[in-house]
């Protein structure tokens, strides 16, 4: 079975996965040239999601509300590569999220995330320019979906939530919607190629206000949404 896996990925998924991001990529980069919110690209990526996860034999449960419109931080745990393609479909909102600048530099996927209006940090040089982008976001709406950790896991438990990012929620006011994320390690696990037929549930929690925090309580509400996160991770 493992073998059969493995050459069905190799043979079929990363090719069939390649041919629609070049599509859909592409598709992102026109839409970008009369779109300048980012919202038609954001719906090429929903779509990308959709299709890798037909392919793949995802089945995705959705459990819990989604919050009132507006704008938010989803904060998620982070087990597989397969965690941006499950939120970005299971969340019907318009997302944004947080990654390292090197990702801007992959053909098609990395042009999409530049144009779109994702936030591509340099981790060693973050500047002040993303504080600009946020603000932005926050007056048209759209939130964020971030992994606290900042790496994949590789057990399943959820690793330690770094305070960055709920230092920026309350500097914004953000409300944050904790995600958990229970099933797609057994997808495709860190480190691996071979993907895997699988059911991923995802929980959306009841979203935690900032209002009245101060900066020195970032660690301490990054701890608070990690418990709610990893109650139904896995």
């Amino acid at each position: 079975m493992s073998s059969f896996a493995f050459w069905k990925t190799v043979l079929f998924l990363i090719p069939v996965i390649t041919l629609f991001t070049i599509v859909l990529g592409t598709a992102s980069l026109v839409a970008g040239l009369f779109d300048r919110t980012g919202r038609a690209a954001h719906a090429c990526a929903r779509i990308w999601s959709r299709l890798i996860l037909i392919v793949s034999g995802t089945r995705v449960e959705v459990r819990g509300v989604l919050p009132a419109e507006g704008a938010y931080v989803f904060a998620a745990n982070h087990q597989s590569i397969y965690d941006i393609p499950i939120l970005f479909w299971s969340i019907p909102r318009q997302l944004r999220i947080i990654a390292k600048a090197s990702l801007g530099r992959i053909p098609f996927l990395g042009w999409h995330l530049s144009r779109a209006g994702h936030l591509l940090v340099d981790r060693d040089k973050p500047g002040a320019g993303i504080l600009k982008r946020m603000r932005h976001l926050m007056a048209e709406h759209v939130s964020l979906i971030v992994f606290p950790e900042g790496t994949r896991g590789r057990t399943g438990e959820v690793g330690r939530f770094k305070g960055g990012v709920f230092l920026l929620a309350i500097e914004h006011g953000l409300p944050i919607v904790p995600v958990s994320v229970n099933g797609s390690r057994q997808i495709m696990n860190r480190g691996e190629v071979t993907v895997h037929r699988g059911r991923v549930i995802v929980t959306i929690h009841e979203p935690v206000s900032t209002e009245g925090l101060q900066r020195d309580d970032a660690r301490a509400l990054g701890d608070r949404i990690k418990a709610i996160v990893e109650a139904d991770a896995g």
